[in-house]
């Protein structure tokens, strides 16, 4: 298998697998077992891939990286706006 293709198929996998969260959240209203922790570091790790993507000039590793980083955004501001804590 070629090793773009490979890595387009990875990036597409991991980057819509929090879209089934965001659907729930926004849904529900609901961000009770979300950790805002683990968002940020997942956001931050997200942003260092798209980084090291434009380092690299490697358009799967930052087009998929770059869509993560908004769908987590998102999360995000939804904890914002959900959270009952705060």
């Amino acid at each position: 298998m070629n090793e773009n293709i490979l890595g387009i198929i990875a990036g597409i996998l991991t980057s819509v697998s929090m879209i089934p969260q965001l659907i729930k959240v926004i849904k529900e209203k609901n961000v009770e077992d979300i950790s805002l922790l683990m968002l940020l570091v997942l956001i931050s790790g997200l942003s260092l891939w798209v980084w090291y993507g434009f380092m690299k000039d490697e358009l799967p590793i930052i087009i998929s990286n770059s869509f993560a980083v908004l769908v987590n955004i998102s999360l995000l501001i939804c904890y914002i706006i959900y959270n009952k804590k705060g």
